[in-house]
């Protein structure tokens, strides 16, 4: 049995302005490739197709292009919900596509025995089993006790998470009993104890499950995870795995080397991970300097650009950062080169701070989180009650960002 792990595309983001739809769709292409050309058996995506609960038209069509494309390449499609998914969004189409050889678990599923999948080979038969688990929402899993704490909470939803991976895994063991003993697969969208993160990784349980022990999943052969874009295995553990985000989804991950993981199987368990490094279909470059370093760090991130493609890139500036008319002297230097300027930041340090009103920050240049740093800054607050406000803030923002839009 040979699967493909896959995670977090985000279909649909929209990046500073810009979309992703081009490199997605390469993406989407050069994945039917890959599982013809390594005569995949399933592809498992673990979690976050979409970029948020209500995706543009573009992006459903995305994912509709991949079924099908899936379905012509000769492999199952797994898809589970991620923590940007909307339930209802991607159970709706759920049954259709039960159609087109795709599995869709959106959520955490009223019978445990819906969550666990019997994965065939290409030739029909039987090669492994699968605890389908997407992410799992704390209201799915606890109800809110009175005159609990928050390490209370945590310990809670913790064991509920683990007690809901062994009710899955101790089914997942007789289904493959019945068949022979065929390999179990679990997966997750979750953050393990251990994982490292980036930036545009959302904190998922806010103020109650910071990390999920990794001795806390069932002994399967192996699990698939999502929510951390950045490929790595867990804890060294060579069956316990993050395949990460196949496009770099900010800035702070141009660097790294996007991947999908090829999974093989015998009888005996695991036989071997293999990763398929993805192409780069958009270069994205951080720039970091002063004034005076910028041409020269420009003309080295313009040396990745393609024939028809400009680097996307960020600037910080550092030391100059004071200046009213910033924007300009840096779009300036950037004329005649194959790069696109899409976000001009300054570098947080005493002198800026102090000039923050000569230098005419904008809210292009902040995110929300950095928004409501800089009020908070201005306030004097107890460092205790600082912290509160920064919890309750995270909450009701985590909270909007998984709201379906109006």
């Amino acid at each position: 049995m040979r699967l493909l792990h896959t995670s977090d595309w985000h279909l649909g983001q929209h990046f500073m302005g810009q979309t992703r739809q081009a490199e997605h769709l390469a993406f989407i292409d050069w994945l039917a490739q890959q599982v013809r050309a390594q005569a995949v058996d399933a592809v498992i995506v673990a979690g976050d197709v979409f970029d948020t609960g209500a995706p543009p038209s573009y992006a459903r069509e995305l994912y509709n292009r991949c079924v099908l494309a899936l379905r012509d390449a000769g492999a199952q499609f797994v898809v589970l919900g991620g923590n940007h998914d909307s339930v209802s969004v991607l159970g709706e189409s759920r049954s259709l596509l039960a159609h087109l050889n795709t599995r869709v678990v959106p959520g955490m599923a009223e019978r445990p025995e819906d969550q666990v999948l019997v994965l065939h080979t290409r030739a029909g038969v039987p090669g492994a089993v699968l605890c389908a688990v997407p992410f799992l929402r704390p209201r799915d899993l606890l109800l809110s006790q009175p005159g609990q704490s928050a390490a209370d909470k945590q310990l809670a939803l913790q064991a509920s998470i683990r007690a809901h991976y062994q009710a899955l895994h101790a089914l997942a063991v007789e289904r493959s009993a019945a068949l022979g003993g065929l390999p179990i697969v679990a997966t997750g969208h979750l953050t393990t104890v251990g994982a490292s993160a980036s930036e545009s990784v959302r904190e998922i349980y806010v103020g109650t499950l910071e990390a999920f022990p990794t001795n806390a999943f069932p002994p399967a052969d192996y699990i698939a995870l999502g929510h951390i874009h950045q490929p790595q295995k867990v804890g060294g553990l060579e069956h316990v795995r993050y395949s990460g985000s196949p496009i770099p989804l900010s800035f702070d991950e141009a660097r790294q080397r996007k991947e999908v993981l090829l999974v093989d199987f015998d009888l005996a368990g695991l036989k071997s991970v293999t990763p398929l490094p993805v192409p780069c279909f958009q270069p994205l470059a951080s720039v970091r300097g002063r004034l005076a370093e910028l041409p020269a760090a420009f003309a080295e991130a313009a040396s990745r650009a393609s024939d028809s493609l400009p680097v996307w890139v960020e600037v910080e500036v550092a030391h100059d950062d004071y200046l009213a008319d910033l924007q300009v002297r840096v779009a300036q230097m950037a004329e005649g080169l194959p790069i696109q300027i899409l976000r001009v930041r300054r570098a947080r340090n005493v002198l800026s701070t102090v000039l923050d009103a000569a230098a005419g920050e904008t809210l292009d240049e902040l995110g929300p989180a950095e928004v409501f740093a800089r009020r908070l800054a201005a306030q004097s607050l107890e460092p205790a009650l600082e912290e509160r406000l920064s919890a309750l803030y995270r909450t009701v923002l985590a909270d909007l960002q998984e709201r379906p839009a109006p």
